[in-house]
């Protein structure tokens, strides 16, 4: 967090401008951030490779250029028409299967440089770009992914490179050379052709459905290849593999679960299909819509400043009988840049600053309020719709808990789970029960969860359950008896990862892939290589990030039971706590952070000349507002915590007991629509846990809940009287789902031969005469296990009379 301190002085001045006029206070710009499943095609490209690798570019054209020369004289590569191109290939192919190790290792990088798009015979990036796609899909009709593959599995199981790899007090970048050529190629691959184009041709897409099916449905091998991957992750964080470059193998799992399960509108067009199917009525909005046409809240002020404009407006105020509430807890922040030490002990200040807040009546506040529009620019004065933005739900045990309580008011008995019956109830709670009905939402995750009862309770009557092949039931079968593992090593490094962990001895070193052979000696390299690992890092946590939001929302849309699996793994393997200490930093600055030096990016950096860097240029960074990888990573871990604890009563109150109050209230400095909608999620399912004199203090923050957060019509979030908020239910609550998901694992996925519904044999000869499997040296141990298993274990006949 060295790099960030240069960024939060220059914040703080940014800060001190405004109040030499006494304009106004303090306003963050709107951040124009467009949420998708990737950034841009090069910038996913150029994040492949780390600023130390920048030699092996070179290296890469030589070793190609050395072998071209010799078959194809005279020629470049885009002067060859396509039958020419694959007779190349096929040479290269067979360069593979030789035994000697560097001899493999040039073939392998004439290759990458095929995949990188022959950048020697390019002039501009554009060019660079067009014949890395053609070669990448010239290289899978040849065969080279599954070439690659073999060569990776022999890589993982060398176990001479892993234990020189162990045996070296320092590990660099040249431990790696091999796994790293390899994986840049099936990248580079995967990225180029899961990427669709309107130019492609019939024979591309055609490529495109046959790689898609090879990934998620293995012939040759008895897993997926994300599970290879899964198990590289977990050989490295077990200690076994340090030289593994994880950066790579994790950007590379991203994209292989991205091209095979889909991205998040394929899964929107996915859950509509399955709720048509299920006869379920359509959803009421499409999500991804009315989240890119929200508008974002302005962020706090400092309090610091609201005092002084309160004093300036004290002698001429005007009367206004509402106030605007676009701004988020206005009046209870004091410093937006706060240190991460101060974030720990910010629940317990809040109702102390809340008297700045008490001491404001509507007046003074108006006045406040009026210093800001004066900084927006103009684009922010446009009004928010009409209406909510969202449509509001209402669960079918909402329905049951509401007419419970009325029969129990009005009658003096209940009906259980009838929903139809309304004798004896006045009219009002008629039209609210029909109010009700009319917003009833089923979800997918209903109707499987009442299915897995039935088959629970009339197993033989209903008999096997058709379960349909898809690459996400493939994958969570693949991955069922090592997922805990995958999910602790994938937290492991996003713990190293995260800005705020501190270096530790016993962590583990997520810099192999990044550290060169030798170290800088001189200021300009020691900032470039500052630059390059914690852009390494950023990239680390955007593909675990990612990585886990897609398994979540695919495995709910496949089965509930397996999405709670994954969860309560991660709940176990401390994923709320971590995700907590992520956001407990200054937010603005890890946004707003410039880890990049856009002269090295690939493919920009081999087809210019390289200006001379300096340590200003350095410094400067890019121009651009903010990072777009660690606003994505940000939310994609906001969506993960959500997900994790929506309707969860016992990880709700891990959210209260960690005081992750204060850390979410910071993050809503961020001015991005989508961030603060799920910040707000977060402290709206944790407000009745936080007592009135937290709701008193934050009621700007109560607003903009109400105003952007989806209403559900009797839950009575902003009081505290819920029923389900009950203490003492939250340990069976875990523990009846962890029976749940056993219970469907087992049915599922666990079919022993000798089940408890087989038929039994009560024939004594039949029985007798059974073939039994015994071990092949059985007969020559035969004699001596009847010593011990039959003539020395004395015959207790009395143990008879106890089973009578």
């Amino acid at each position: 967090m060295e790099e960030a301190a240069p960024a939060r002085a220059h914040g703080r001045d940014l800060l001190r401008a405004p109040r030499a006029g006494s304009e106004g206070s303090v306003d963050y710009p709107s951040l124009e951030f467009e949420y998708g499943d990737t950034d841009s095609y090069t910038a996913e490209l150029s994040e492949l490779y780390s600023y130390t690798e920048e030699p092996e570019f070179v290296t890469n054209r030589r070793c190609f250029e050395e072998d071209f020369q010799t078959q194809v004289q005279g020629k470049r590569w885009p002067d060859l028409d396509t039958a020419q191109q694959k007779a190349y290939v096929m040479r290269l192919l067979d360069g593979l299967e030789v035994v000697n190790r560097d001899k493999r290792l040039q073939v392998a990088r004439a290759i990458l440089y095929l995949a990188q798009g022959v950048f020697g015979e390019c002039d501009n990036e554009l060019d660079v770009l067009h014949w890395s796609r053609h070669n990448n899909f010239l290289l899978y009709q040849m065969g080279m992914f599954t070439a690659f593959l073999e060569l990776l599995n022999m890589e993982i199981d060398n176990s001479q490179a892993c234990s020189s790899a162990l045996r070296k007090p320092a590990i660099s970048l040249a431990d790696s050379t091999e796994l790293r050529v390899l994986l840049s190629v099936m990248y580079l691959m995967i990225e180029n052709i899961r990427v669709e184009l309107k130019t492609d041709s019939p024979e591309w897409k055609t490529s495109r459905e046959a790689f898609k099916t090879e990934l998620s449905f293995p012939v040759h091998s008895e897993e997926p290849f994300a599970v290879l991957l899964f198990t590289m992750v977990i050989k490295f964080c077990s200690g076994h593999a340090p030289h593994f470059p994880m950066k790579k193998v994790l950007l590379l799992l991203w994209k292989v679960l991205l091209f095979t399960l889909g991205g998040f509108e394929a899964l929107q067009v996915m859950k509509m299909k399955k709720r048509e199917d299920l006869c379920l009525p359509p959803l009421p909005e499409d999500s991804i819509q009315v989240m890119r046409s929200m508008r974002a809240a302005s962020p706090p002020a400092c309090s610091i400043e609201l005092i002084e404009q309160q004093q300036q407006k004290r002698g001429h105020r005007s009367r206004r009988p509402l106030m605007k509430q676009d701004s988020l807890d206005i009046y209870n922040e004091r410093d937006p840049f706060k240190n991460d030490e101060a974030g720990v002990d910010e629940e317990e200040n809040d109702d102390v600053d809340s008297g700045i807040e008490g001491e404001l009546d509507l007046m003074e506040r108006e006045a406040i309020i009026q210093a800001l529009p004066a900084q927006r620019p103009p684009i922010e004065r446009v009004c928010f719709p009409k209406g909510l933005p969202w449509a509001p739900k209402v669960r079918q045990k909402d329905i049951e808990h509401f007419l419970e309580a009325s029969r129990h008011k009005f009658i003096g008995f209940t009906l259980g789970q009838d929903t139809e019956t309304l004798i004896g109830l006045p009219r009002p709670i008629h039209e609210s029960v029909n109010t009700l009905k009319q917003h009833k939402y089923v979800s997918i995750s209903d109707i499987q969860i009442k299915n897995e009862e039935e088959l629970e309770k009339c197993p033989m009557s209903l008999g096997e359950e058709e379960v349909q092949e898809t690459a996400c039931e493939i994958l969570y079968r693949a991955m069922l008896y090592n997922l805990p593992q995958y999910m602790i090593a994938l937290l492991k490094i996003l713990l190293a990862a995260a800005p705020t962990s501190k270096a530790k001895t016993d962590s583990i070193n997520i810099l192999a892939d990044v550290l060169p052979e030798e170290m800088p000696i001189t200021v300009l390299q020691s900032m470039k290589l500052g630059i390059d690992v914690n852009r390494h890092k950023e990239i680390i946590v955007k593909s675990i990030s990612a990585l886990l939001l897609l398994l979540l929302k695919h495995f709910k849309l496949n089965h509930i039971y397996q999405f709670e699996y994954v969860s309560q793994h991660l709940v176990f393997a401390n994923c709320i706590p971590l995700i907590l200490k992520f956001f407990n930093q200054n937010i603005m600055s890890y946004i707003t952070a410039k880890n990049s030096i856009s002269v090295l990016d690939y493919p920009y950096c081999i087809v210019h000349e390289l200006p001379e860097l300096t340590a200003d240029s350095l410094e400067t960074g890019d121009n651009n507002q903010f990072c777009w990888r660690n606003l994505f990573s940000c939310i994609n871990l906001l969506r993960i915590l959500n997900k994790l604890t929506k309707w969860k009563h016992s990880r709700t109150m891990m959210l209260v007991v960690f005081k992750s109050a204060p850390i979410l209230k910071r993050a809503l400095k961020v001015k991005q629509a989508m961030m603060q909608l799920y910040v707000l999620k977060l402290l709206k399912i944790q407000t009745k846990y936080l007592g009135r004199q937290w709701r008193k203090s934050n009621m700007k923050t109560m607003s903009a809940i109400y105003q952007k957060v989806r209403h559900r019509m009797n839950d009575d979030w902003a009081y505290g009287n819920d029923i389900d908020a009950r203490p003492w239910d939250f340990q069976a609550e875990e523990c009846t789902l962890r029976a749940n998901i056993e219970a469907f694992n087992n049915r599922r996925y666990d079919k022993p031969q000798d089940s408890e519904f087989a038929p039994v044999d009560n024939c004594l000869q039949s029985v007798l005469g059974q073939r039994l499997e015994l071990p092949e040296d059985f007969h020559y141990s035969y004699e001596l296990w009847l010593e011990r298993e039959v003539f020395s274990q004395p015959i207790r006949w009395e143990e008879l009379l106890h089973y009578q």
